[in-house]
């Protein structure tokens, strides 16, 4: 791989750590102050850890904000019609990001790949108990 493509790499991973953040405190403040499920708030907790562990500050330079250029939403992002569609979306958002996180750690850190394909993992189950909760 090239330092560019490295670089781009980084970028990625990057920009999919903060999605899957984002989506991870979204679900875990829905969980908190809608349900009060002090479980999955602790479920939630550990997944946002699991995140942090794959952080690194040096990461902070390859982002590029303002030459993204798909920065702008869409409308379906604009609006939600249900609490139901506010966590299909969030949930949506944390597992695509935990695949890409899965498949490009691949390329420098097996224990991190493993890592993100088991957040994926217990999304998929999270998401199955706040859609019961849901309907």
């Amino acid at each position: 791989m090239t330092d560019v493509e490295r670089a781009k790499v980084q970028r990625i991973i990057d920009a999919n750590l903060n999605r899957l953040k984002e989506g991870l405190r979204v679900l875990e403040d829905l969980n908190r102050y809608l349900w009060d499920d002090a479980e999955l708030g602790y479920r939630f907790k550990a997944l946002r850890h699991e995140v942090a562990k794959a952080s690194d500050p040096e990461r902070l330079r390859f982002r590029d904000i303002r030459n993204d250029v798909q920065k702008q939403s869409v409308e379906t992002e604009l609006q939600r019609e249900s609490l139901q569609n506010v966590v299909a979306a969030n949930f949506s958002r944390t597992q695509e990001s935990s695949r890409v996180l899965e498949e490009l750690f691949k390329l420098e850190s097996t224990e991190d790949s493993e890592r993100f394909k088991n957040i994926r993992y217990e999304l998929y189950d999270l998401e199955k108990i706040l859609h019961q909760k849901c309907s």
